[in-house]
């Protein structure tokens, strides 16, 4: 895989992002396939908002193999996303005009992998 170390990382609930002292946000990005149906919640400062939906690897089932390669696709549709976000001419962009680029990379990727499937 990647063998991005992870030390010192851990799950965050979005509650930790609403306490005071908490870092500002300017984007946040939504991946589980469940959460487009769920409630967003009120995030601090009214950051940028995205859903950039990914197939949730643990959920995989099969042999070793094939939830390796769901963690691999994973890692590769959120690799490639992040890629075109951080090509953004975000300074040239105006509000509406980024959230339209947000929403088109999450669906172009999601219309890839779609492709990819059959």
């Amino acid at each position: 895989m990647a063998r991005i170390s992870t030390n010192g990382l851990r799950s965050k609930s979005w509650e930790e992002f609403g306490r005071r002292g908490a870092p500002e946000i300017n984007f946040v990005f939504t991946l589980c396939d469940n959460a487009a149906q769920e409630t967003c919640p009120l995030w601090p400062g009214q950051p940028m908002t995205a859903h950039w939906g990914v197939p949730d690897p643990p959920g995989v089932e099969g042999d070793s193999a094939e939830i390796e390669r769901a963690f691999r696709d994973a890692f590769f549709i959120l690799d490639r996303r992040i890629s075109l976000f951080l090509a953004l001419p975000l300074a040239a962009l105006d509000r509406l005009a980024l959230k339209k680029e947000l929403d088109r990379i999450g669906k172009a990727m999601a219309r890839q992998y779609e492709r990819q499937e059959r």
